[in-house]
Protein backbone atom coordinates (compact mmCIF):
# COMPACT_ATOMS: atom_id res chain seq x y z
CA UNK A 1 0.00 0.00 0.00
CA UNK A 2 2.87 2.54 0.88
CA UNK A 3 4.24 2.06 -3.01
CA UNK A 4 0.79 2.76 -4.48
CA UNK A 5 0.04 5.86 -2.22
CA UNK A 6 3.48 7.10 -3.35
CA UNK A 7 2.44 6.62 -6.92
CA UNK A 8 -0.61 8.36 -6.77
CA UNK A 9 0.93 11.19 -4.94
CA UNK A 10 3.59 11.05 -7.53
CA UNK A 11 1.38 11.16 -10.08
CA UNK A 12 -0.53 14.59 -8.87
CA UNK A 13 2.67 15.59 -8.35
CA UNK A 14 3.78 14.70 -12.12
CA UNK A 15 0.51 16.44 -13.50
CA UNK A 16 1.49 19.58 -11.42
CA UNK A 17 5.12 20.01 -12.61
CA UNK A 18 3.92 19.04 -16.33
CA UNK A 19 1.66 22.77 -16.02
CA UNK A 20 4.66 24.25 -14.30
CA UNK A 21 6.74 23.65 -17.36
CA UNK A 22 3.83 24.40 -19.99
CA UNK A 23 4.16 27.91 -17.67
CA UNK A 24 8.08 28.04 -17.51
CA UNK A 25 8.83 26.43 -21.00
CA UNK A 26 11.05 23.89 -19.77
CA UNK A 27 10.55 20.06 -21.22
CA UNK A 28 8.34 18.43 -18.41
CA UNK A 29 10.44 15.46 -17.83
CA UNK A 30 13.31 17.71 -16.51
CA UNK A 31 10.98 18.55 -13.87
CA UNK A 32 10.08 15.19 -13.17
CA UNK A 33 13.58 14.15 -13.32
CA UNK A 34 14.08 16.13 -10.62
CA UNK A 35 11.69 14.52 -8.19
CA UNK A 36 13.01 11.14 -9.48
CA UNK A 37 16.29 12.15 -8.03
CA UNK A 38 14.73 14.10 -4.93
CA UNK A 39 13.03 10.16 -4.39
CA UNK A 40 17.10 8.57 -4.05
CA UNK A 41 17.56 10.65 -1.59
CA UNK A 42 14.44 11.07 0.48
CA UNK A 43 14.16 9.64 3.65
CA UNK A 44 11.31 6.75 4.34
CA UNK A 45 10.08 6.32 0.89
CA UNK A 46 9.62 2.63 -0.21
CA UNK A 47 11.76 0.57 -2.39
CA UNK A 48 10.63 -0.70 -5.61
CA UNK A 49 12.56 -3.19 -7.77
CA UNK A 50 11.17 -4.06 -11.35
CA UNK A 51 10.83 -7.04 -13.51
CA UNK A 52 13.65 -6.30 -16.21
CA UNK A 53 11.94 -7.97 -18.67
CA UNK A 54 8.74 -5.95 -18.14
CA UNK A 55 11.32 -2.80 -18.08
CA UNK A 56 10.84 -2.42 -22.53
CA UNK A 57 7.56 -3.72 -22.81
CA UNK A 58 5.97 -1.84 -20.58
CA UNK A 59 7.93 1.59 -20.90
CA UNK A 60 9.14 1.66 -24.20
CA UNK A 61 6.28 -0.28 -26.34
CA UNK A 62 3.13 2.59 -25.96
CA UNK A 63 5.43 5.56 -26.36
CA UNK A 64 7.37 4.43 -29.39
CA UNK A 65 4.25 3.45 -31.25
CA UNK A 66 2.48 7.03 -30.16
CA UNK A 67 5.56 8.30 -31.61
CA UNK A 68 5.54 6.64 -34.67
CA UNK A 69 2.43 7.06 -35.29
CA UNK A 70 2.49 10.61 -35.57
CA UNK A 71 5.77 10.57 -37.98
CA UNK A 72 5.27 11.97 -41.47
CA UNK A 73 7.03 9.19 -43.81
CA UNK A 74 7.23 11.95 -46.76
CA UNK A 75 9.25 14.49 -44.58
CA UNK A 76 11.73 11.63 -43.28
CA UNK A 77 12.23 10.86 -46.96
CA UNK A 78 13.23 13.97 -47.72
CA UNK A 79 15.86 14.14 -44.98
CA UNK A 80 16.79 10.65 -44.82
CA UNK A 81 20.37 11.49 -45.24
CA UNK A 82 20.10 13.55 -42.44
CA UNK A 83 18.23 11.28 -40.01
CA UNK A 84 19.83 8.22 -41.21
CA UNK A 85 23.18 9.69 -40.08
CA UNK A 86 22.06 10.97 -36.74
CA UNK A 87 19.99 7.36 -36.27
CA UNK A 88 23.47 5.38 -37.14
CA UNK A 89 26.28 7.56 -36.68
CA UNK A 90 25.47 9.81 -33.63
CA UNK A 91 24.52 6.36 -32.17
CA UNK A 92 27.70 4.71 -32.69
CA UNK A 93 30.05 7.41 -31.96
CA UNK A 94 27.97 7.56 -28.56
CA UNK A 95 28.17 4.25 -27.55
CA UNK A 96 32.03 4.10 -28.68
CA UNK A 97 32.64 7.52 -26.81
CA UNK A 98 31.16 6.39 -23.71
CA UNK A 99 32.33 2.46 -23.41
CA UNK A 100 36.25 3.84 -23.71
CA UNK A 101 35.75 6.87 -20.90
CA UNK A 102 33.90 4.35 -18.75
CA UNK A 103 36.30 1.99 -19.52
CA UNK A 104 39.80 3.91 -18.99
CA UNK A 105 37.41 5.18 -15.09
CA UNK A 106 36.66 1.53 -14.50
CA UNK A 107 39.09 -0.96 -15.60
CA UNK A 108 37.20 -3.75 -14.37
CA UNK A 109 34.39 -3.35 -16.22
CA UNK A 110 33.93 -5.77 -19.04
CA UNK A 111 34.11 -4.53 -22.63
CA UNK A 112 30.36 -6.06 -23.22
CA UNK A 113 29.38 -3.75 -19.71
CA UNK A 114 30.88 -0.96 -20.81
CA UNK A 115 29.03 -0.73 -24.56
CA UNK A 116 25.99 -1.79 -22.84
CA UNK A 117 25.84 1.54 -20.74
CA UNK A 118 27.20 3.36 -23.85
CA UNK A 119 24.01 2.02 -25.76
CA UNK A 120 21.40 2.89 -22.78
CA UNK A 121 22.71 6.56 -22.58
CA UNK A 122 23.12 6.79 -26.84
CA UNK A 123 19.29 7.35 -27.88
CA UNK A 124 18.24 10.92 -27.27
CA UNK A 125 14.28 11.62 -26.36
CA UNK A 126 12.70 13.85 -29.28
CA UNK A 127 9.92 14.18 -26.80
CA UNK A 128 11.81 16.56 -24.45
CA UNK A 129 12.75 18.71 -27.16
CA UNK A 130 9.98 19.07 -29.51
CA UNK A 131 7.66 19.72 -26.39
CA UNK A 132 9.24 23.10 -26.02
CA UNK A 133 10.18 23.63 -29.90
CA UNK A 134 6.67 23.01 -30.95
CA UNK A 135 5.55 25.99 -28.88
CA UNK A 136 8.24 28.58 -30.20
CA UNK A 137 7.77 27.13 -34.10
CA UNK A 138 11.18 26.92 -35.69
CA UNK A 139 11.48 25.61 -38.88
CA UNK A 140 9.59 22.39 -39.86
CA UNK A 141 12.38 20.26 -41.43
CA UNK A 142 14.48 20.84 -37.71
CA UNK A 143 11.27 19.16 -36.16
CA UNK A 144 11.09 16.15 -38.93
CA UNK A 145 14.90 15.58 -37.89
CA UNK A 146 14.56 15.42 -34.36
CA UNK A 147 11.76 13.31 -34.57
CA UNK A 148 12.94 10.67 -36.93
CA UNK A 149 15.87 10.60 -35.83
CA UNK A 150 14.63 9.99 -32.51
CA UNK A 151 12.52 6.98 -33.99
CA UNK A 152 15.28 5.04 -35.42
CA UNK A 153 18.04 5.75 -33.17
CA UNK A 154 16.08 3.98 -30.18
CA UNK A 155 16.02 0.80 -32.96
CA UNK A 156 20.09 0.88 -33.56
CA UNK A 157 21.03 1.74 -30.16
CA UNK A 158 18.61 -1.23 -28.86
CA UNK A 159 20.40 -3.71 -31.07
CA UNK A 160 23.53 -2.95 -29.55
CA UNK A 161 22.27 -2.44 -25.94
CA UNK A 162 20.64 -6.11 -26.69
CA UNK A 163 24.23 -7.92 -28.41
CA UNK A 164 25.89 -6.38 -25.94
CA UNK A 165 24.02 -7.66 -22.55
CA UNK A 166 23.87 -10.92 -24.58
CA UNK A 167 27.80 -11.03 -24.63
CA UNK A 168 28.02 -9.57 -20.55
CA UNK A 169 25.62 -12.21 -19.62
CA UNK A 170 27.04 -14.94 -21.86
CA UNK A 171 30.67 -13.63 -20.55
CA UNK A 172 31.80 -13.01 -24.53
CA UNK A 173 32.95 -10.35 -26.73
CA UNK A 174 31.31 -8.01 -29.23
CA UNK A 175 32.82 -8.33 -32.77
CA UNK A 176 32.14 -8.05 -36.22
CA UNK A 177 29.99 -11.33 -36.23
CA UNK A 178 27.46 -9.60 -35.52
CA UNK A 179 26.69 -7.75 -38.24
CA UNK A 180 25.01 -10.75 -40.36
CA UNK A 181 22.89 -10.92 -37.19
CA UNK A 182 21.60 -7.49 -37.58
CA UNK A 183 20.57 -7.11 -41.06
CA UNK A 184 18.63 -10.53 -40.52
CA UNK A 185 17.03 -8.72 -37.27
CA UNK A 186 16.59 -5.15 -39.47
CA UNK A 187 14.69 -7.73 -42.28
CA UNK A 188 13.29 -9.80 -40.31
CA UNK A 189 11.27 -6.84 -38.01
CA UNK A 190 10.72 -4.51 -40.99
CA UNK A 191 8.53 -7.17 -42.16
CA UNK A 192 6.87 -8.18 -39.32
CA UNK A 193 5.78 -5.15 -38.82
CA UNK A 194 4.14 -4.85 -42.13
CA UNK A 195 2.77 -8.27 -41.81
CA UNK A 196 1.19 -7.33 -38.65
CA UNK A 197 -0.23 -3.76 -39.82
CA UNK A 198 -2.37 -5.79 -42.59
CA UNK A 199 -3.68 -8.05 -39.62
CA UNK A 200 -4.26 -5.68 -37.28
CA UNK A 201 -6.06 -3.19 -39.63
CA UNK A 202 -8.81 -5.27 -40.79
CA UNK A 203 -9.52 -6.01 -36.86
CA UNK A 204 -9.27 -2.42 -35.22
CA UNK A 205 -11.51 -0.89 -38.72
CA UNK A 206 -14.37 -3.33 -37.31
CA UNK A 207 -14.69 -2.23 -33.80
CA UNK A 208 -17.09 1.34 -33.31
CA UNK A 209 -16.82 0.51 -29.40
CA UNK A 210 -14.85 3.25 -28.39
CA UNK A 211 -13.41 1.63 -24.80
CA UNK A 212 -12.89 -2.05 -26.97
CA UNK A 213 -10.99 -0.10 -29.59
CA UNK A 214 -8.87 1.51 -26.82
CA UNK A 215 -7.99 -1.77 -25.31
CA UNK A 216 -7.10 -3.56 -28.36
CA UNK A 217 -4.76 -1.00 -29.68
CA UNK A 218 -2.98 -1.31 -26.09
CA UNK A 219 -3.19 -5.12 -26.41
CA UNK A 220 -2.03 -4.91 -29.96
CA UNK A 221 0.60 -3.10 -29.17
CA UNK A 222 2.17 -5.36 -26.61
CA UNK A 223 1.57 -7.53 -28.20
CA UNK A 224 3.54 -6.59 -31.61
CA UNK A 225 6.20 -6.30 -28.91
CA UNK A 226 6.62 -9.69 -27.19
CA UNK A 227 6.01 -11.33 -30.54
CA UNK A 228 8.92 -9.49 -31.79
CA UNK A 229 11.07 -10.76 -29.04
CA UNK A 230 9.81 -14.16 -28.82
CA UNK A 231 11.29 -14.41 -32.49
CA UNK A 232 14.84 -12.80 -31.21
CA UNK A 233 13.64 -9.59 -33.93
CA UNK A 234 13.69 -6.36 -32.54
CA UNK A 235 10.54 -4.69 -30.71
CA UNK A 236 11.28 -1.18 -31.77
CA UNK A 237 11.94 -1.97 -35.59
CA UNK A 238 8.65 -4.00 -35.39
CA UNK A 239 6.67 -1.40 -33.19
CA UNK A 240 8.09 1.51 -35.33
CA UNK A 241 7.18 0.02 -38.88
CA UNK A 242 3.56 -1.19 -37.61
CA UNK A 243 2.64 2.40 -36.32
CA UNK A 244 3.85 4.10 -39.56
CA UNK A 245 1.98 1.49 -41.70
CA UNK A 246 -1.28 1.73 -39.79
CA UNK A 247 -1.37 5.64 -39.81
CA UNK A 248 -1.32 5.37 -43.42
CA UNK A 249 -4.33 3.77 -43.93
CA UNK A 250 -5.94 4.52 -40.59
CA UNK A 251 -7.25 8.16 -41.50
CA UNK A 252 -10.41 6.55 -43.39
CA UNK A 253 -10.86 3.55 -41.51
CA UNK A 254 -11.05 4.85 -38.03
CA UNK A 255 -14.69 6.92 -37.22
CA UNK A 256 -14.20 10.20 -35.65
CA UNK A 257 -15.49 8.84 -32.42
CA UNK A 258 -13.17 6.38 -31.71
CA UNK A 259 -10.12 8.13 -32.94
CA UNK A 260 -11.02 11.48 -30.98
CA UNK A 261 -11.40 9.95 -27.11
CA UNK A 262 -8.31 7.40 -28.25
CA UNK A 263 -6.11 10.13 -29.04
CA UNK A 264 -6.79 11.43 -25.32
CA UNK A 265 -6.45 8.36 -24.13
CA UNK A 266 -2.84 7.55 -25.53
CA UNK A 267 -1.94 10.91 -24.52
CA UNK A 268 -2.77 10.22 -21.16
CA UNK A 269 -0.83 7.07 -21.19
CA UNK A 270 2.21 8.26 -22.26
CA UNK A 271 2.36 11.37 -19.96
CA UNK A 272 1.59 8.29 -16.90
CA UNK A 273 4.12 6.18 -19.06
CA UNK A 274 7.08 9.12 -18.28
CA UNK A 275 5.72 9.85 -14.87
CA UNK A 276 6.28 6.16 -13.62
CA UNK A 277 9.67 5.42 -14.98
CA UNK A 278 10.95 8.28 -13.33
CA UNK A 279 9.44 7.58 -10.31
CA UNK A 280 10.61 3.75 -10.50
CA UNK A 281 14.18 4.39 -11.35
CA UNK A 282 14.23 6.75 -8.47
CA UNK A 283 12.77 3.87 -6.13
CA UNK A 284 15.63 2.16 -7.41
CA UNK A 285 18.13 3.96 -6.80
CA UNK A 286 17.69 4.16 -3.34
CA UNK A 287 19.06 1.75 -1.73
CA UNK A 288 21.64 1.86 -4.28
CA UNK A 289 22.52 5.28 -2.74
CA UNK A 290 22.09 4.41 1.03
CA UNK A 291 24.67 1.73 0.66
CA UNK A 292 27.56 3.70 -0.60
CA UNK A 293 29.77 5.46 1.77
CA UNK A 294 31.02 9.08 0.49
CA UNK A 295 33.93 7.92 -1.05
CA UNK A 296 32.45 5.56 -3.78
CA UNK A 297 29.20 8.04 -3.91
CA UNK A 298 31.61 10.67 -4.88
CA UNK A 299 33.13 8.01 -7.53
CA UNK A 300 30.29 7.40 -8.89
CA UNK A 301 29.30 10.76 -9.01
CA UNK A 302 32.33 12.18 -10.87
CA UNK A 303 31.91 8.60 -13.46
CA UNK A 304 28.21 9.43 -14.25
CA UNK A 305 29.79 13.23 -15.25
CA UNK A 306 32.60 12.34 -17.29
CA UNK A 307 29.72 9.73 -18.97
CA UNK A 308 27.23 12.31 -19.25
CA UNK A 309 30.12 14.90 -20.70
CA UNK A 310 31.19 11.88 -23.21
CA UNK A 311 27.48 11.75 -24.47
CA UNK A 312 26.82 15.56 -24.82
CA UNK A 313 29.97 15.95 -26.56
CA UNK A 314 29.82 13.29 -29.24
CA UNK A 315 26.62 14.28 -30.66
CA UNK A 316 27.54 17.96 -30.67
CA UNK A 317 30.85 16.54 -32.86
CA UNK A 318 28.98 14.61 -35.10
CA UNK A 319 26.22 16.90 -35.84
CA UNK A 320 28.97 19.60 -36.68
CA UNK A 321 30.44 17.13 -38.75
CA UNK A 322 27.40 16.08 -40.80
CA UNK A 323 26.73 19.46 -41.24
CA UNK A 324 29.79 20.66 -42.65
CA UNK A 325 30.25 17.81 -44.12
CA UNK A 326 26.56 17.66 -45.99
CA UNK A 327 25.22 19.67 -48.95
CA UNK A 328 21.90 19.39 -47.99
CA UNK A 329 20.26 22.75 -46.67
CA UNK A 330 18.41 20.91 -43.92
CA UNK A 331 21.23 21.33 -41.63
CA UNK A 332 22.64 25.21 -41.63
CA UNK A 333 24.84 25.87 -39.03
CA UNK A 334 22.49 27.54 -36.43
CA UNK A 335 20.31 24.42 -37.00
CA UNK A 336 23.09 22.17 -36.46
CA UNK A 337 23.61 24.15 -33.35
CA UNK A 338 20.22 23.55 -31.94
CA UNK A 339 19.83 20.31 -33.39
CA UNK A 340 23.06 18.74 -31.44
CA UNK A 341 21.94 20.81 -28.92
CA UNK A 342 18.04 18.85 -28.58
CA UNK A 343 20.33 15.17 -27.16
CA UNK A 344 18.41 15.37 -23.97
CA UNK A 345 17.67 11.47 -22.31
CA UNK A 346 14.40 10.23 -21.59
CA UNK A 347 12.28 6.86 -21.07
CA UNK A 348 14.29 4.80 -23.38
CA UNK A 349 17.37 4.93 -21.29
CA UNK A 350 15.88 4.65 -18.70
CA UNK A 351 13.61 1.40 -19.49
CA UNK A 352 17.10 0.00 -20.83
CA UNK A 353 18.63 0.63 -17.61
CA UNK A 354 16.02 -1.24 -15.71
CA UNK A 355 15.87 -3.85 -17.83
CA UNK A 356 19.38 -4.84 -17.61
CA UNK A 357 19.10 -8.57 -15.86
CA UNK A 358 20.20 -8.76 -12.03
CA UNK A 359 22.46 -11.85 -13.01
CA UNK A 360 24.40 -13.33 -15.90
CA UNK A 361 24.65 -17.46 -17.00
CA UNK A 362 26.47 -18.27 -14.50
CA UNK A 363 24.52 -16.75 -11.72
CA UNK A 364 27.01 -14.27 -11.00
CA UNK A 365 25.75 -10.35 -10.64
CA UNK A 366 25.53 -8.32 -13.71
CA UNK A 367 29.15 -6.40 -13.76
CA UNK A 368 28.64 -2.63 -12.28
CA UNK A 369 24.69 -3.28 -12.92
CA UNK A 370 24.44 -0.48 -9.67
CA UNK A 371 27.24 2.09 -10.89
CA UNK A 372 25.43 1.37 -14.96
CA UNK A 373 21.46 2.15 -13.73
CA UNK A 374 23.12 5.36 -11.26
CA UNK A 375 25.32 6.61 -14.38
CA UNK A 376 22.57 6.20 -16.79
CA UNK A 377 19.67 8.45 -14.54
CA UNK A 378 22.10 10.43 -14.03
CA UNK A 379 22.93 11.15 -17.27
CA UNK A 380 18.99 11.32 -18.26
CA UNK A 381 18.68 14.45 -15.59
CA UNK A 382 21.71 15.81 -16.42
CA UNK A 383 20.68 16.52 -20.01
CA UNK A 384 17.20 17.16 -19.32
CA UNK A 385 17.88 19.85 -16.93
CA UNK A 386 21.44 21.43 -18.89
CA UNK A 387 20.04 20.93 -22.20
CA UNK A 388 15.84 20.91 -21.46
CA UNK A 389 15.96 23.98 -19.89
CA UNK A 390 18.46 25.71 -22.14
CA UNK A 391 16.72 24.80 -25.47
CA UNK A 392 14.50 28.23 -25.03
CA UNK A 393 17.25 30.60 -24.88
CA UNK A 394 19.55 29.10 -27.57
CA UNK A 395 16.43 29.07 -30.06
CA UNK A 396 16.02 32.75 -29.64
CA UNK A 397 19.29 32.98 -29.76
CA UNK A 398 19.79 31.20 -32.88
CA UNK A 399 16.94 33.55 -34.41
CA UNK A 400 15.74 30.30 -35.94
CA UNK A 401 11.51 31.16 -37.30
CA UNK A 402 9.21 29.08 -38.53
CA UNK A 403 9.19 28.99 -42.83
CA UNK A 404 5.51 28.58 -42.78
CA UNK A 405 5.68 25.06 -44.94
CA UNK A 406 3.24 23.91 -42.29
CA UNK A 407 0.54 26.70 -42.70
CA UNK A 408 0.59 26.88 -46.10
CA UNK A 409 -0.38 22.65 -46.42
CA UNK A 410 -3.08 23.52 -43.95
CA UNK A 411 -4.87 26.17 -45.46
CA UNK A 412 -4.48 24.11 -48.91
CA UNK A 413 -5.82 20.92 -47.57
CA UNK A 414 -9.24 22.88 -46.06
CA UNK A 415 -9.52 24.42 -49.33
CA UNK A 416 -9.30 21.07 -51.19
CA UNK A 417 -11.29 18.85 -48.29
CA UNK A 418 -14.16 21.91 -48.14
CA UNK A 419 -14.21 21.59 -52.21
CA UNK A 420 -14.47 17.64 -51.88
CA UNK A 421 -17.44 18.11 -49.04
CA UNK A 422 -19.31 20.56 -51.28
CA UNK A 423 -18.89 18.21 -54.42
CA UNK A 424 -20.42 15.31 -52.62
CA UNK A 425 -23.21 17.24 -51.22
CA UNK A 426 -26.54 15.99 -53.00
CA UNK A 427 -27.46 18.84 -54.48
CA UNK A 428 -31.38 17.94 -55.49
CA UNK A 429 -31.75 17.18 -51.29
CA UNK A 430 -33.80 19.89 -50.69
CA UNK A 431 -34.78 19.67 -46.53
CA UNK A 432 -33.48 22.10 -44.06
CA UNK A 433 -30.26 20.56 -43.18
CA UNK A 434 -29.36 19.63 -46.74
CA UNK A 435 -29.34 23.96 -47.43
CA UNK A 436 -27.49 24.85 -44.04
CA UNK A 437 -24.89 22.46 -44.86
CA UNK A 438 -24.43 23.89 -48.59
CA UNK A 439 -24.55 27.09 -47.10
CA UNK A 440 -21.92 26.20 -44.33
CA UNK A 441 -19.83 24.43 -46.82
CA UNK A 442 -19.52 27.59 -48.96
CA UNK A 443 -19.03 30.29 -46.75
CA UNK A 444 -15.66 28.12 -44.99
CA UNK A 445 -14.91 27.58 -48.72
CA UNK A 446 -14.62 31.32 -49.46
CA UNK A 447 -12.84 31.77 -46.04
CA UNK A 448 -10.57 29.12 -46.63
CA UNK A 449 -9.73 30.81 -50.26
CA UNK A 450 -9.01 33.86 -49.04
CA UNK A 451 -6.77 32.46 -46.32
CA UNK A 452 -5.18 30.20 -48.97
CA UNK A 453 -4.29 33.45 -51.65
CA UNK A 454 -3.49 35.62 -48.50
CA UNK A 455 -6.39 37.72 -48.52
CA UNK A 456 -6.48 40.81 -46.61
CA UNK A 457 -9.64 39.71 -44.52
CA UNK A 458 -8.02 36.80 -42.63
CA UNK A 459 -3.97 37.40 -43.30
CA UNK A 460 -4.86 41.02 -41.10
CA UNK A 461 -7.74 41.06 -39.72
CA UNK A 462 -9.11 44.37 -38.51
CA UNK A 463 -10.82 45.05 -35.45
CA UNK A 464 -14.29 44.88 -36.74
CA UNK A 465 -13.28 41.17 -37.48
CA UNK A 466 -11.98 40.75 -33.91
CA UNK A 467 -15.17 42.05 -32.27
CA UNK A 468 -17.00 39.74 -35.15
CA UNK A 469 -15.36 36.76 -33.34
CA UNK A 470 -15.82 37.89 -29.90
CA UNK A 471 -19.15 38.63 -30.21
CA UNK A 472 -19.45 35.35 -32.42
CA UNK A 473 -18.20 33.49 -29.16
CA UNK A 474 -19.80 35.40 -26.32
CA UNK A 475 -22.96 34.36 -28.17
CA UNK A 476 -22.15 30.76 -28.16
CA UNK A 477 -21.11 30.85 -24.39
CA UNK A 478 -24.33 32.29 -23.38
CA UNK A 479 -26.38 29.73 -25.78
CA UNK A 480 -24.50 26.58 -23.95
CA UNK A 481 -24.63 28.00 -20.68
CA UNK A 482 -28.59 28.48 -20.90
CA UNK A 483 -28.72 24.69 -22.70
CA UNK A 484 -26.66 23.29 -19.79
CA UNK A 485 -28.01 25.30 -16.80
CA UNK A 486 -31.47 24.05 -18.51
CA UNK A 487 -30.39 20.10 -18.25
CA UNK A 488 -29.33 20.25 -14.88
CA UNK A 489 -32.33 21.85 -13.40
CA UNK A 490 -34.50 19.27 -15.48
CA UNK A 491 -32.38 16.53 -13.40
CA UNK A 492 -32.86 17.85 -10.26
CA UNK A 493 -36.72 18.34 -10.48
CA UNK A 494 -36.86 14.86 -11.74
CA UNK A 495 -38.17 15.14 -14.89
CA UNK A 496 -35.36 13.36 -16.57
CA UNK A 497 -32.85 10.56 -15.11
CA UNK A 498 -29.68 10.10 -15.13
CA UNK A 499 -29.74 8.37 -18.50
CA UNK A 500 -30.77 10.94 -20.20
CA UNK A 501 -28.82 13.56 -18.64
CA UNK A 502 -26.04 12.01 -19.47
CA UNK A 503 -26.91 11.61 -23.15
CA UNK A 504 -27.66 15.05 -23.39
CA UNK A 505 -25.02 16.21 -21.95
CA UNK A 506 -22.76 14.36 -24.46
CA UNK A 507 -24.32 16.11 -27.26
CA UNK A 508 -24.17 19.44 -25.86
CA UNK A 509 -20.51 18.92 -25.06
CA UNK A 510 -19.86 17.44 -28.85
CA UNK A 511 -21.82 20.62 -29.94
CA UNK A 512 -19.62 23.03 -27.95
CA UNK A 513 -16.64 21.49 -29.48
CA UNK A 514 -17.75 21.35 -33.07
CA UNK A 515 -18.57 25.11 -32.74
CA UNK A 516 -15.43 26.32 -31.13
CA UNK A 517 -13.47 24.52 -33.89
CA UNK A 518 -15.65 26.28 -36.53
CA UNK A 519 -14.55 29.67 -35.04
CA UNK A 520 -11.23 28.57 -34.68
CA UNK A 521 -10.19 27.68 -38.11
CA UNK A 522 -12.58 31.33 -38.99
CA UNK A 523 -9.93 32.52 -36.83
CA UNK A 524 -7.07 31.25 -38.70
Amino acid sequence: MDVFEVVIALLLGGAALAALARRIGTPYPALVALAGAALALLPGTPTVVLDPELALALFVAPVLLDAAFDASARDLVTHWRTVAGLALGAVILTVVAVAVVVHWLVPGMPWAAAIALGAIVAPPDAAAATAVLKQLRPPHNLLVILEGESLFNDAGALLIYRLAVGAAVAGTTVGWNVVPTLLVVTVGSIGLGLLLQKLATRTLSRIEDVATAVIVQFCVTFAIWILAERLHLSGILTTVTFAMSVARDSGELTPARVRVPSFAVWEVAVFVLNVLAFVIVGLQLKPIVAGLDRAALLDYVGIAAAVCAATIGARLAWVAGVAALSRSVALSPRGAALVGWCGMRGIVTLAAAMALPVATASHAAFPHRDLILFTAFSVVLGTLVVQGMTVRPLLSFLALEDDGAVESEVKLARVETLRAGLAGLDTSAATEAADLLRRRHELQLRRALLALEGGAELAAPGSADREARIADRQLVRTAMTAQRHRLVMLRQDGTIGAAAFQVVEQELDWMELSIQQVLSRDES
